[in-house]
């Protein structure tokens, strides 16, 4: 989404979200805005049912054009690659409308993959989750996460954040074998994503530029 209408939406969704969990402050705009969505490798995505928004995740694509994410700000050892042409998908700001959440249990599976699709479309070579403790699980049975880093505190969120991470190619048969939903499906409306091209932000790692050649 790249409208100033839809982005505000979304940013009253995540504060409704994060405030019900108790894991922000309140404010008076009654937002959750910060300086990194509005970065150019960042991309904002929502899933909406019958005109409501019901859920939304932001990315950040990271290569050696742009290495510039929230997570790389509380883990910086996750850049120490980018020289090397490594590539890095930062999803953050996972919401589900609360009310959605009581009613779709598959909603966080079609939620969760839009990062994984922008994996397989940006041919990224590392895929981060900065998650609390109680989310690692998850992660880790139907994604093929593992943990990376000790938590740390997180800008804005009053709980800390642990970082998991997977490497998507060694790790992409395996999940689609154990969760095909997470990827392509034909006979599902509306379920590819159209990820925008990222040209002059995001550079495709070293490793696919040389099997290309």
């Amino acid at each position: 989404m790249t409208d100033d209408r839809d982005l505000d939406d979304i940013y009253r969704l995540r504060y409704d979200c994060y405030r019900a969990e108790g894991s922000i402050a309140a404010n008076a705009q009654g937002i959750m805005h910060d300086a990194y969505d509005d970065t150019a490798n960042c991309l904002h995505i929502a899933v909406e049912t019958n005109g409501k928004l019901l859920a939304a995740v932001r990315l950040h694509l990271m290569s050696e054009l742009s290495a510039v994410s929230p997570t790389a700000e509380v883990f910086p050892e996750i850049t120490s690659g980018f020289g090397q042409g490594r590539t890095v998908l930062d999803p953050t700001r996972f919401v589900i409308d609360p009310s959605a959440r009581k009613q779709r249990v598959s909603l966080h599976f079609l939620v969760l993959r839009i990062p994984f699709m922008a994996a397989l479309f940006y041919d990224v070579d590392l895929a981060l989750a900065p998650v609390r403790s109680e989310h690692m699980a998850f992660y880790r049975r139907y994604l093929g996460y593992a943990p990376m880093l000790d938590p740390r505190s997180y800008p804005g969120l009053a709980k800390p954040i642990h970082l998991l991470t997977t490497n998507v190619r060694e790790q992409r048969a395996a999940v689609l074998s154990r969760t095909p939903v997470f990827g392509p499906i034909a006979d599902m409306p509306q379920s590819d994503i159209a990820f925008p091209d990222l040209a002059g932000v995001y550079v495709p790692s070293q490793d696919r530029r040389t099997a290309a050649a």
